[in-house]
């Protein structure tokens, strides 16, 4: 017996045999599809080659590709474990030719692997065609010999796929596999046709024309192929089971829940082990692929599945979590295949956890609700839409969860109740809204947030994407289309684009949209209301309309430098901590593409060691390369499991915890390196106070490091030019012309000092005022520092009098008063000093009663300020 894996890998490598590049299975969040929930097809990810906006480097392709079918219209998650081929999760098989063969040769490939490689026999197999597809019909004839009544002409659009009301589009030719007339049905086209003996296996679309409007269809230049086989249901065949769920793959999955929580695999809760197998695939890959739990979107879609599953664990008796047990034997089974689903273990395993832990709290309370409200029902009554409500808004309880609950026991939901509460609750809000004091503009967003949701954030693993606009804003208010050279706030379903929050700024890039005819430059990202992501740029090219298809991409460069300017910031307050103690707590920060800022209580200034000890701990955990991972938390138990929460950010009931090897744990929401060695290098550019207590590290990484040394570099080879020295001799050479400096200072203060005083020739030039000696003069670039010592050199000279000395150094006056110890009594030196400080603008001086000295900034009346001091002395 072939495995599911074995069945996998023999398709994969029948195809590159054939010349088909193996391609690995795109993300389940579309990147290139914004009306799709989640990646529901092989084809999703070649959607831009089949249309010819995207070329690849070949032109033909095999893939197994992951799909989740579990919201929107697609959305089996109801029928899943009671029916034998319902899955939210499966596994599509196909193969693909962009403009290459057509037709002959993919009937050619799916026949050969099918009858020759997988052994299946001719006889159990039948194939429809479209009603008029005669080439088909010829073909089916001629390469697998079916006669006419085992080739089935459908003509409904059951046999004619489209990608939309309007592009590329096909007749499609279905395989059928008979599991004998034992089962009820019909083949397909027959009135009982929706039994289970015939079970489509393949689709083979034949992409052959361009639907250009509803009226108009032509043929397209290059026709293509695209083929989708559930890897479930194929393997069901070759195993020689009729359902899905007695497979190897689930059937492992089924016996690790029977295992964990001790019921038996085929017994009273064989639905609940089916719907659990199921649901573990749905969550796993959705969590690897960056979806977590929320209230909103593909967030909501996957809790519903976790609530789902966790409550047929609840039915099971199960007292603890189950599901994140289960990982193990999902890891073994499709982690080689998807390793992916490896590297997220850590994540997966503790979302799991947390939200089941966090249910089981609710769900008895909500189910014993539930219990007492339907004992009140009479026959054929449904269940009031305001307890529904009740347990949607107490417990946490999904509309559908409810109504699933109630399957089983024929009892209906009044769902209009349900939604007439909801809407209550919303007015309700509106009005709590506007009593808030928020400014008008903040209102216009709550209700743009009302009207078209939350906007899911790709950007944790994607920089580009495909979204829908949504809402678009200018000068304060919502209109229904912008103008180029216009600014904007454009509002999209979906982007990568990270809004600023958590101290990280927001992304800068171009949002594409009309094929490339119009464009918005996105300068700045914001986030409102938590989960409003509003990108803030101009039209360009043409208007933007809301409802638009869009391309967003974001400024890789930009990202790439600010993630790592970001994770820098994580090991510096590890760093930090390590260094100067634990009493070091972040108080504010700010990432950008250029620098990183933190902020930090510390009492005093780093000195240069602790600065290089935090530096070489930085740069060490960069060179060791180690992983940064990811889980989600409550936030108490994120720091009890040691994580810092970061200063300014705001928390919900869950939390993104992001870790950095053993060094650095902390609940950030804002986007990372994937290791630290993407970080680049570190280095501290400054260090200095904010306010009392708090100090502030700016540094650089990676990109902006290394334009940092370089400049540091220029600057030492431009100065070792200069000194006409080896750029290792500058430290010597420096010293050596500060010492130089400095003598020479020492050596013309001394020159100035001999010609003010003279050299005992000052006091020949002393003249008597009032009967007292004076000795006034204007030294034009002496130092105001010099002048006490020239005073006291001159008061040495004359034996008995008054110095009066003005400076004019540097534009500005400084003046010098002194008197003789003999003479103090009659006259105080601060007295003389601020009579001749009015004369140059100052305001009074200060000083001894023998020496005191003034200023002021008008120089050029330093002549009459000397004669101030004179008639003061006169009297």
């Amino acid at each position: 017996m072939q495995t599911a894996n074995q069945i996998r890998r023999a398709f994969l490598d029948f195809f590159a045999k054939n010349g088909h590049e193996v391609v690995a299975s795109s993300p389940l969040v579309p990147r290139n599809d914004p009306t799709l929930m989640f990646t529901n097809a092989g084809m999703v990810q070649f959607k831009n080659v089949f249309t010819g906006i995207e070329k690849r480097d070949y032109v033909r392709a095999a893939t197994s590709q992951k799909c989740v079918r579990a919201g929107g219209k697609h959305n089996d998650l109801d029928n899943v474990g009671y029916t034998a081929r319902h899955h939210t999760f499966f596994e599509m098989l196909g193969n693909f030719s962009f403009g290459d063969y057509f037709k002959d040769h993919a009937i050619e490939l799916a026949w050969t692997l099918i009858t020759k490689d997988f052994g299946l026999p001719k006889d159990k197999l039948l194939v429809t065609v479209y009603h008029d597809d005669d080439e088909a019909f010829g073909a089916w004839k001629k390469i697998a010999g079916l006669p006419d009544d085992r080739i089935i002409r459908i003509p409904t659009s059951d046999n004619f796929w489209a990608m939309g009301d309007t592009g590329p589009c096909g007749p499609c030719s279905e395989i059928f596999y008979d599991h004998g007339d034992h089962i009820p049905g019909g083949p397909p086209g027959s009135p009982d046709q929706d039994g289970d003996r015939f079970i489509e296996i393949w689709n083979l679309v034949f992409m052959q024309f361009e639907q250009v409007d509803k009226a108009t269809r032509v043929p397209l230049p290059k026709p293509s192929i695209d083929t989708g086989m559930g890897l479930e249901r194929l393997a069901a065949v070759l195993q020689g089971k009729h359902d899905n769920y007695d497979v190897d793959l689930m059937r492992a999955l089924i016996e690790a829940s029977a295992a964990a929580s001790g019921a038996d695999a085929d017994g009273p809760y064989k639905v609940s082990h089916r719907v659990v197998a199921d649901h573990l695939r749905s969550m796993c890959f959705l969590i690897a692929d960056g979806v977590l739990p929320s209230n909103e979107g593909r967030g909501y879609v996957l809790r519903r599945i976790m609530r789902r599953a966790m409550r047929h664990a609840h039915l099971m008796g199960c007292t603890e979590p189950l599901m994140w047990r289960l990982v193990p034997a999902l890891l073994a089974q499709m982690g080689d295949a998807y390793p992916e689903l490896g590297r997220a273990g850590a994540l997966i395993t503790e979302t799991l956890k947390l939200e089941e832990s966090r249910f089981k709290t609710t769900l008895d309370k909500g189910l014993k609700l539930l219990d007492e409200e339907v004992g009140r029902l009479g026959a054929g009554q449904a269940l009031p839409g305001e307890t529904a409500f009740r347990l949607y808004d107490t417990f946490g309880f999904p509309l559908d969860l409810t109504e699933d609950a109630l399957k089983a026991k024929g009892i209906a939901v009044d769902t209009q109740g349900f939604n007439t509460a909801m809407e209550r609750q919303r007015a309700e809000a509106r009005k709590a809204w506007a009593g808030s004091g928020e400014a008008a503009t903040e209102s216009l967003w709550f209700e743009l947030r009302e009207k078209v949701g939350a906007t899911e954030f790709l950007g944790y693993d994607a920089t580009a994407a495909e979204g829908k606009i949504v809402a678009l804003v200018e000068n304060g208010a919502a209109v229904e289309a912008a103008h180029p050279g216009h600014e904007v706030l454009m509002v999209a379903n979906q982007t990568p684009f990270y809004g600023e929050s958590g101290g990280q700024m927001g992304d800068a890039g171009i949002v594409t949209v009309a094929g490339g005819k119009a464009r918005i430059v996105v300068r700045d990202t914001l986030k409102k209301l938590g989960d409003l992501v509003v990108h803030v740029g101009t039209v360009e090219g043409g208007p933007v309309a809301v409802g638009e298809d869009a391309h967003l991409a974001v400024d890789e460069e930009r990202r790439d430098a600010t993630r790592g300017h970001h994770s820098a910031t994580h090991l510096l307050h590890a760093a930090l901590r390590a260094t100067l103690g634990g009493h070091v707590t972040q108080k504010g920060s700010q990432v950008g593409p250029d620098r990183l800022r933190f902020d930090f209580a510390h009492p005093k200034a780093m000195g240069p060691d602790e600065l290089r000890a935090v530096e070489r701990a930085v740069n060490a955990q960069v060179r060791a390369n180690a992983a940064v991972g990811t889980t989600l938390m409550t936030p108490d138990d994120a720091i009890e499991a040691g994580a810092m929460a970061l200063f300014g950010e705001k928390y919900g009931d869950e939390v993104r915890v992001v870790a950095m090897g053993d060094f650095s744990i902390e609940l950030c929401g804002g986007t990372h390196v994937g290791r630290t060695g993407d970080i680049g290098g570190f280095k501290i550019v400054s260090e200095s106070a904010v306010a009392a207590g708090i100090r502030r590290i700016e540094a650089l990484t990676g990109a902006a490091f290394l334009a940092w040394a370089e400049q540091q570099e220029e600057l030492v080879a431009r100065s070792a030019a200069v000194l006409k020295a080896a750029p290792a001799d500058l430290p010597a050479r420096i010293a050596q012309l500060v010492e130089d400096r400095r003598r020479l200072e020492r050596d013309l203060a001394e020159t100035r000092k001999q010609l003010a005083t003279g050299g005992g020739a000052a006091a020949a030039a002393v003249r008597q005022v009032a009967g007292i000696s004076f000795s006034g003069r204007v030294l034009d670039g002496v130092p105001a520092k010099d002048l006490k010592g020239m005073a006291d050199e001159i008061k040495k000279q004359i034996g008995s009098g008054v110095v009066a000395l003005v400076s004019t150094d540097g534009g500005k006056a400084s003046l010098v008063v002194a008197v003789t110890d003999d003479l103090t009594g009659r006259f105080s030196a601060v007295d003389l000093v601020r009579a001749g400080s009015e004369a140059v603008g100052g305001k009074g001086g200060g000083g001894r009663p023998d020496m005191a000295q003034a200023g002021g900034p008008d120089a050029a009346a330093a002549q009459a300020a000397v004669e101030r001091i004179e008639a003061a002395l006169a009297g």
